[in-house]
C-alpha cells in the first residue's frame, strides 16, 4: 500500500442497527476495489472485518475493524462497527476518529432503534452524514418509504444521490443523478438510463442541483439567475453541503450482491470530506488551548482510540494522526503517562492482516505494537511539543457479576487477565468491592459481559463462573447504648485479662467511624486505648449483623478494669472486638442499603409501562421531563432492585429505552427485606 497525503484521505465509520450490512457492505467495497481477491461472507466468517472467534461463532460483529480501499488515487479507511447496543464503546471510538458517518438503513426494516442511536452518536460528535439503504434485492424493498422514515424521523433535507434500477430481486444498479447515467451490475458499467426511469431521474436530479446549489452562496445566485450548473459545480455544492449538515444524500446499494459498491466509492471520493477539509482539531498544551492543524508541518499529535490485547501477537494500538507525520522506528511522547515511547514498525490494519509502511501523514489510520505504556485514549505527540487531545467518551458500565475463578490457577492470573480485557475495551471495567469481599466485572449488558467471560478463557485461558454481585449493604445503630465484656482467661502460667465498658453512639450519615476514650481515674491504662481500638477497627469490615461494614457510629469507652500481670495488648483487643459486638447488637442496628440515582429516556409511548415497571422496584420517581419526543424520568431505587435493570429496559422498551445510573445516597432497609438478608448470612455462615 502506498502512502497518501491529507487530501486524498477518506476517513468513514459505518453506522447502523445490528443486521443492517456494516459488515458485508465494508466486505463489497474490498472487492470492488480489488483489496481482496474474493468477497467473503458474514455466515461462514470469511470477511475481512469479522475475524474474532466469537464474532465468526455469532455471525455479528463485537469489534470495531478498519478495511482501508484504494480507489482513483484515494485511500477510504472504513471503520466497520458493531450494531448490537452492548458494544457501543467501539462505536463511540470509531466515531471519535471519523470524518464522515455512512448510517445504513435496511430497506425493509427502515429506519430502527440502531438507526436512531447512530444518527444520535453522529450528531453528538457533530459528523457530517450519509444514507445507505442497503438490501435493495429483498422483497418489499422501497427506497420511497425509507426516505419517508428518514424525514420523519430526524427531519432535515434527505435527498437521492442515486436511485434503484429494477426492484427486488430485480435489483440491478443505479441511476448516478450527478453524471445522469445509469451504472449497473457489480463492475458499474455505464449505460443509458431506462426509458421508464428517465422522468424520475429527472425530477430527483434537479432536487438535487437544489440541494447542491443551497449549500454555497455563489451557487445559489448563478442557480437563481436561471443559469445552468456544471458537473463540477455541483459536485463542490453536494461537498459543502454534508460538511456543514445542510442537508444530507442518500445512496442504494445490495452489499452481498456487490451492487452499487463501485457508485458507493466514486461518490465517497467525490463527495466525502477529507481531513483537510474537516479543519482543525483543539488540543491541550503548557500554554493552554492550541489549534492542530491537519498537515505535515504542524506538531505530531497522534489520538490512540483502539487497544487490543493478544498473548501471541502482544498489544496492538491503533492511532489517528491529527497533525505532522508519524514515522517507523521512531521515538514519540505520551503526554497523559509522561512517558516516552519507542515506535518499532508502524502498520495499516486491513482487519487482522498488518500492511507495514514507513510513515502516514495527518488524517491516517495506523497501528503499532508492543508500546509499554499507552493505553485508549491517550495522545501521543513530541517530547518537546506535549499536546492532549480528548480521547473517545465512554458511557459508565450498567450491568455487573461477580467473577469466580474455578482454580487456584485461574485466581493467580485473574487480576492481571481483567486488566487486559479492560485495556481492550474501556466501557468494561473491573474492581474488587471490598464490603463483600468479591470481584466485579461491569459492562454495557448481559451480552457484553458474557462475551468478555468467553474472551477471558478463550485468549488467556482463566475460566470464571459468575454470580449476581451480592449488594454492598452497610451496618448502623439507631440508639444510644452502653455495655461491658470480660475477657478472662486462665492457663498455667500468665493468663489474660481486660475489661471494657463501652458505649456506641450513632452519627449522621457519612461521617464513618469515631472513637474517645472517656476513662478518668486510671481504671484502664492509657497504653492499653490503642489495643482496644485496635480490636474495634476487627469487627468495623465485617459487622456482626450480616457480615458488612460498620459505619456512622462512635464508640466512646467509658470505664473498665484491668489486672497488674495478666492485661496485656491482646486481651484489651479481644475484649474491645466483643463489647463493640455486644453493644451493636443492642443499639437498634439496622442494615443500610445503596440508593442510586436513575435517569431512564425513552420514547414517550413507553412512559407508563417504566414507570409502573419502576414502582415495583421499591423507586422513588423524582421528575419527567420531554426532549425531542423522548420522555426523560429521574427516579431515586434501590441497587438491590436495580441489578438486572439493563436487560429489563430493553425488553420493555424493544431496546429503544436508555438509562444511567449513579450512587445517591444510603438509606435503611425495609425490616421485613433485612430480616432476609441477615438469615441469609446466618445460614452461609453455618
Amino acid at each position: 500500500m502506498k502512502e497518501y497525503a491529507t487530501e486524498q484521505l477518506r476517513n468513514v465509520v459505518l453506522l447502523g442497527h445490528g443486521s443492517a450490512g456494516k459488515t458485508s457492505l465494508a466486505e463489497a467495497l474490498a472487492f470492488a476495489s480489488g483489496a481482496v481477491n474474493r468477497m467473503g461472507n458474514v455466515e461462514d466468517g470469511t470477511t475481512v472485518a469479522d475475524f474474532d472467534a466469537e464474532e465468526i461463532r455469532r455471525h455479528i460483529s463485537l469489534n470495531l475493524a478498519l478495511v482501508p480501499i484504494e480507489w482513483k488515487d484515494c485511500k477510504i479507511n472504513v471503520l466497520d462497527t458493531p450494531g448490537y447496543t452492548d458494544f457501543v464503546g467501539e462505536v463511540k471510538s470509531a466515531i471519535r476518529v471519523a470524518d464522515l458517518a455512512l448510517i445504513l438503513v435496511d430497506a425493509v426494516s427502515g429506519v430502527e432503534v440502531g438507526t436512531e442511536l447512530a444518527w444520535n452518536f453522529a450528531e453528538e460528535q457533530g459528523l457530517p452524514c450519509m444514507v445507505i439503504v442497503n438490501k435493495m434485492n429483498r422483497e418489499t424493498a422501497k427506497l420511497e418509504r425509507v426516505m419517508e422514515a428518514l424525514r420523519e424521523s430526524f427531519g432535515g433535507n434527505f435527498f437521492p444521490v442515486q436511485i434503484p434500477i429494477g426492484a427486488e430481486e430485480d435489483f440491478a444498479g443505479v441511476v448516478d443523478l450527478v453524471k445522469m447515467q445509469a451504472l449497473t451490475g457489480p463492475e458499474g458499467k455505464i449505460a443509458e438510463i431506462p426509458a421508464d426511469l428517465a422522468d424520475q431521474a429527472e425530477e430527483a436530479h434537479v432536487q438535487l442541483i437544489e440541494s447542491a446549489a443551497e449549500a454555497d452562496d455563489e451557487l445559489i445566485m448563478k442557480y437563481l439567475e436561471g443559469e445552468e450548473l456544471t458537473k463540477e459545480e455541483i459536485k463542490r455544492g453536494l461537498r459543502a453541503a454534508i460538511l456543514n449538515g445542510a442537508a444530507t444524500p442518500v445512496l442504494v446499494t445490495a452489499a452481498t450482491a456487490g451492487l452499487g459498491a463501485q457508485a458507493l466509492l466514486d461518490a465517497l471520493v467525490a463527495y466525502a470530506p477529507s481531513p483537510a477539509d474537516r479543519g482543525s482539531i483543539t488540543a491541550e498544551s503548557s500554554a493552554g488551548e492550541e489549534e492542530i492543524e491537519p498537515n505535515e508541518l504542524a506538531p505530531l499529535s497522534a489520538l490512540v482510540f483502539k487497544t487490543t490485547a493478544d498473548p501471541f501477537v502482544g498489544k496492538l494500538t491503533y492511532f489517528r494522526v491529527y497533525g505532522g507525520l508519524i514515522k517507523s522506528d521512531t521515538r514519540v511522547y505520551n503526554s497523559r503517562a509522561e512517558e516516552e515511547e519507542r515506535l518499532g514498525q508502524i502498520y495499516v490494519m486491513r482487519g487482522k492482516e498488518q500492511i507495514p509502511m514507513s510513515q502516514l501523514h495527518s488524517g491516517d489510520i495506523g497501528a503499532v505494537a508492543k508500546l509499554a505504556h499507552t493505553l485508549t485514549g491517550d495522545t501521543l505527540c513530541d517530547k518537546g511539543h506535549p499536546v492532549s487531545m480528548s480521547g473517545p467518551d465512554f458511557p459508565s458500565a450498567l450491568f455487573a457479576v461477580a467473577v469466580h475463578p474455578t482454580s487456584k490457577s485461574d485466581q493467580a492470573k485473574l487480576g492481571s487477565t481483567l486488566t487486559r480485557i479492560c485495556e481492550e475495551d474501556p466501557t468494561l471495567r473491573w474492581r474488587q468491592e471490598p464490603s463483600t469481599r468479591q470481584t466485579i466485572l461491569e459492562g454495557m449488558g448481559e451480552s457484553h459481559v458474557n462475551i468478555a467471560v468467553r474472551r477471558m478463557e478463550n485468549k488467556f485461558d482463566v475460566k470464571v463462573e459468575t454470580t449476581i454481585p451480592k449488594v454492598p449493604y452497610r451496618e448502623t445503630i439507631t440508639k444510644i447504648y452502653g455495655d461491658q465484656y470480660r475477657h478472662k482467661k486462665q492457663t498455667g502460667g500468665s493468663g489474660q485479662f481486660a475489661e471494657v465498658h463501652m458505649r456506641l453512639e450513632p452519627l449522621p450519615r457519612d461521617t464513618g467511624f469515631e472513637y474517645e476514650w472517656d476513662v478518668f481515674g486510671g481504671a484502664i491504662s492509657r497504653s492499653f486505648e490503642s489495643s482496644i481500638e485496635k480490636g474495634v477497627k476487627q469487627v468495623l469490615g465485617q459487622g456482626p449483623i450480616a457480615g458488612y461494614p460498620v459505619v456512622d457510629v462512635r464508640a466512646v469507652v467509658y470505664d473498665g478494669k484491668e489486672h497488674p500481670v495478666d492485661s496485656k495488648d491482646i486481651a484489651f483487643q479481644i475484649a474491645g472486638r466483643e463489647v463493640f459486638k455486644l453493644v451493636m447488637r443492642a443499639a437498634g442496628p439496622v442494615l443500610l442499603e445503596p440508593i442510586h440515582k436513575v435517569t431512564v429516556t425513552v420514547p414517550e409511548e413507553y412512559t407508563g409501562d417504566i414507570i409502573g415497571d419502576l414502582n415495583t422496584k421499591r423507586a422513588q420517581v423524582q421528575g419527567m421531563g420531554q426532549s425531542a419526543g423522548k420522555t426523560i424520568i429521574t427516579a431515586l431505587a434501590p441497587l438491590a432492585e436495580m441489578q438486572r435493570y439493563a436487560t429489563d429496559l430493553r425488553s420493555l422498551t424493544q431496546g429503544r429505552g436508555l438509562f444511567s445510573m449513579e450512587l445517591d445516597h444510603y438509606e435503611a432497609v425495609p425490616k421485613h427485606l433485612a430480616q432476609e438478608i441477615i438469615e441469609a448470612y446466618e445460614k452461609e455462615k453455618e
